[in-house]
């Protein structure tokens, strides 16, 4: 039998993988098992089992109060909670990728990490300014060259990196940081595209928000309840503690659950109205005659309950039609959804960690509780802009502002033109 044997070794730190293999699990922080210490000795007496079910529940309800308290405090509260979240998941994928090559000598690879996060929320986070500040921001010179320019600038910043990156490479770790540059890539693709999507459904409405949120809350809470109670039937291999009878109980109550909040939700004008920039009021405002979407319209149940109605069923019903999208919502978020959680959990399983991190005790870290909020809002921002937005008259508006002067009185030309054609507008008539 022919000797293999190997002349180029890329990294120094290949030489080890010759020998044995390194546990990640041991450089990695989890946090499924851990508890406060206090918590640690009041449920000293239960089983393993049920011990990990009561810190579960405790810190799920901190969340859910912290949840309602972000909500109270309003947009603001919610886009920096998003941001804060963002760099946390962030920082969570990064150290894996860290610790997975091992380079902990590797130059500057931690720093590029960070500034191709800054450089990312620039772009991504300007963008949603132009779309929802254009007006307020065109009134000063430096701001709006900031605008005109941003996509340059942004490239301009990225560019930057690209060249730092190319410097930054050293002969003996050749592989070792592309395969990084490409996982920091990966990580920004998944943490900050979905939260730059996140804050465009806020601006939608909090509705948008609150409403897809709770029902992945909802669908993960009730699919632990029933899996832990009934579960018998192991549902995929990548997560051998998910049952059939956790993702089918978990469906149906945030199906019923999605309806429900949809309901209430909808009866008060400060989670539905659109969040808009006001130039007679000078400041961003939640202001709005709720739209069609949110008011209550009536609907003719099929022909099949027709002959019900001599039983007392009528032959229609009266309802909001968000509660019908919400319906939509709340299939994805029951049968898509939980393969976000799917998908983390092949990930730490490739690895051999246990979780993404250790700040929430029973849970992990923030990105194990935010695996399946990514991929839903995602869903929400594509379900918006293909069946319910159409570019509100700020955002147009906006957009004109940045054309040349020529430009603007030729738009405003073809506008006018346009609405006196369909007899929109009365044509002016100017008598010499």
């Amino acid at each position: 039998m022919d000797t293999v044997v190997v002349h180029d070794i890329d990294s120094e730190d290949d030489k080890l993988e010759l020998k044995a293999q390194i546990d990640l699990s041991q450089s990695i922080p989890t946090g499924t098992d851990k508890s406060p210490t206090t918590l640690e000795w009041i449920l000293q007496g239960l089983p393993e089992k049920w011990k990990n079910w009561v810190v579960r529940f405790v810190f799920t309800m901190i969340m859910i109060v912290f949840f309602g308290l972000v909500i109270y405090g309003g947009p603001l509260a919610l886009m920096m909670t998003t941001l804060i979240v963002q760099v946390k998941c962030f920082q969570e994928i990064i150290n894996i990728g860290y610790a997975v090559y091992r380079i902990h000598g590797l130059p500057w690879f931690r720093s590029l990490s960070w500034y191709f996060l800054v450089t990312s929320n620039y772009f991504f986070y300007g963008e949603n300014l132009v779309d929802y500040f254009g007006v307020a921001i065109n009134r000063t010179d430096l701001l709006r060259w900031l605008v005109t320019y941003h996509r340059f600038i942004s490239f301009c910043l990225y560019c930057g990196g690209f060249v730092w990156f190319v410097l930054s490479l050293v002969k003996k770790y050749y592989m070792k940081q592309f395969s990084l540059f490409a996982w920091t890539h990966v990580a920004l693709l998944i943490v900050v595209t979905q939260s730059y999507l996140i804050i465009k459904n806020i601006f939608e409405g909090l509705i948008w928000f609150i409403v897809p949120v709770s029902m992945i809350i909802c669908n993960d809470i009730m699919a632990y309840v029933f899996g832990f109670f009934f579960g018998k039937t192991p549902l995929i291999k990548l997560s051998p503690k998910k049952t059939w009878e956790g993702f089918i109980g978990g469906g149906i109550s945030t199906v019923i659950f999605g309806c429900l909040i949809s309901y209430f939700i909808c009866q008060f004008p400060y989670f539905v109205c659109p969040i808009e920039y006001s130039e007679s009021l000078g400041r961003m405002t939640m202001e709005c005659e709720p739209s069609a979407l949110f008011r209550p319209a009536e609907y003719n149940l099929p022909g099949c309950f027709s002959g019900l109605s001599i039983i007392g069923i009528p032959s229609s019903i009266t309802i909001y039609p968000f509660v019908l999208h919400s319906l939509s919502l709340s299939i994805f978020s029951s049968v898509i959804g939980p393969f976000g959680g799917f998908f983390a959990s092949g990930f730490k399983r490739a690895f051999k960690i246990k979780d993404f991190g250790d700040v929430i005790p029973g849970h992990g870290g923030i990105m194990d509780r935010f695996d399946c909020q990514f991929l839903m809002a995602t869903f929400v921002n594509v379900y918006i802009s293909s069946f319910i937005q159409t570019d509100s008259p700020q955002k147009l508006l906006a957009q004109v502002l940045y054309l040349k002067p020529e430009q603007q009185v030729q738009f405003f030309t073809l506008l006018k033109e346009s609405l006196e054609n369909r007899n929109v507008l009365e044509p002016v008539v100017i008598i010499n």
